[in-house]
């Protein structure tokens, strides 16, 4: 794998509701065929990788290239896996939902 520098610019402000709903949708999807495929530990191995999560963001329809791609992702992930028991827990988002 090749290291290089990317330039992630800082955006304010939040997801529009409708975007992360579709975010959402689609993503829990995902996570679910990963996790019945693969099992917790491939999703935790994809997850961690920097250039499979910014892929995953824009798969997702997420297409601002910014530092905002991780909380909202993390974010997904989290909802994706909150209501089911497989095994993974996720934390994290934006501001005050991140809790």
């Amino acid at each position: 794998m090749k290291s290089g520098i990317a330039d992630l610019p800082l955006h304010h402000g939040k997801a529009p509701r409708w975007l992360y709903q579709r975010m959402l949708s689609l993503g829990k999807g995902i996570v679910e065929i990963i996790l019945e495929e693969y099992g917790p530990k491939e999703l935790l191995n994809r997850l961690s990788n920097p250039f499979w999560f910014q892929a995953f963001a824009c798969v997702l329809g997420w297409d601002w290239h910014s530092s905002g791609s991780t909380t909202v992702v993390t974010a997904v992930v989290r909802d994706s896996l909150a209501k089911e028991n497989y095994g993974v827990f996720a934390a994290g988002g934006k501001g005050k939902t991140s809790l």
